[in-house]
């Protein structure tokens, strides 16, 4: 099992390749294995998937469940792994620094940081610039300690609350004076606005999967270094039991075995007794 810190190295590295990095994002332990024996180079947690897990919506993932649900898929698994950190779970610089730290002790090779309060948080859409771009900052300071090369994602949500583009790229290159490692703005989905990002910073872009977006060698032109799913895959995973549900109850059929048998195949050569 390599070290820490090799993972993180080679997540570094993994960004800087000639097509964009494909980073899924697993649920649980089992989707994690799953994926890494796929030949996925990187995983990342998805706070929406995990919070699914539970029985809860995205959100709803206290800052301990979170990181001991990422430290035991970084302990399974043998390829680097990023944490979906939401906002750090706090307001303030202090706070985001001290979930940084946690990360780095639970054996993450990255996490990422995001400007929005959501859940939990005061009433705005997104923090305040000069706020955003100081808890950007507190989290950078403890990524860059150590001698572990640990890769900070800074997000900027505003895109999903009906914000401008212009505001978006003022906030990455923030973020990016700020020590980001990799800069993510969710809801970008237009191929000029993605290729504005690009050409507008310096660091790594991560696209996240939604309807609308160009596809991988679409966006490995338009110069984007990371492409994440968020909570797709497991919603996909979800969607595919409710049909298995439904067909048993309305139809009192058994088609989802087709299905069942990709799943059952991919257990039994990745798991081991």
């Amino acid at each position: 099992m390599p070290t820490q810190r090799e993972k993180a190295e080679r997540f570094h590295s993994l960004h800087a390749g000639e097509a964009p990095l494909l980073l899924p994002n697993p649920w649980d332990v089992g989707s994690a294995m799953v994926l890494v024996s796929l030949g996925f180079s990187a995983i990342a947690t998805t706070s929406s998937g995990h919070a699914a897990t539970l029985g809860r919506l995205d959100g709803g993932v206290t800052r301990d469940e979170a990181l001991a649900h990422a430290a035991a898929i970084a302990a399974a698994t043998d390829v680097p792994v990023s944490a979906d950190l939401e906002r750090c779970f706090a307001d303030d610089p202090e706070g985001v620094a001290e979930t940084v730290r946690l990360a780095l002790a639970a054996g993450l090779a990255g996490c990422s940081v995001e400007d929005a309060p959501g859940h939990g948080g005061p009433g705005i859409a997104v923090y305040d610039a000069g706020l955003a771009r100081a808890r950007v900052e507190a989290a950078a300071e403890v990524a860059h300690a150590t001698d572990v090369p640990f890769v900070l994602t800074a997000r900027a949500e505003n895109l999903l609350h009906g914000s401008d583009l212009a505001d978006t790229i003022a906030r990455l290159q923030s973020f990016q004076e700020a020590g980001a490692d990799v800069l993510f703005a969710p809801g970008v989905i237009d191929a000029d606005d993605i290729a504005s990002i690009v050409r507008s910073v310096d660091r790594p872009v991560n696209v996240l999967v939604l309807p609308g977006v160009p596809t991988v060698p679409e966006l490995a032109a338009l110069g984007v270094a990371r492409v994440s799913v968020g909570g797709g895959f497991a919603y996909a995973a979800i969607g595919a039991l409710v049909e298995a549900g439904r067909e048993l109850l309305d139809q009192g059929t058994f088609g989802y075995f087709a299905r069942a048998g990709v799943g059952r195949s991919a257990v039994r050569s990745t798991f081991t007794p």
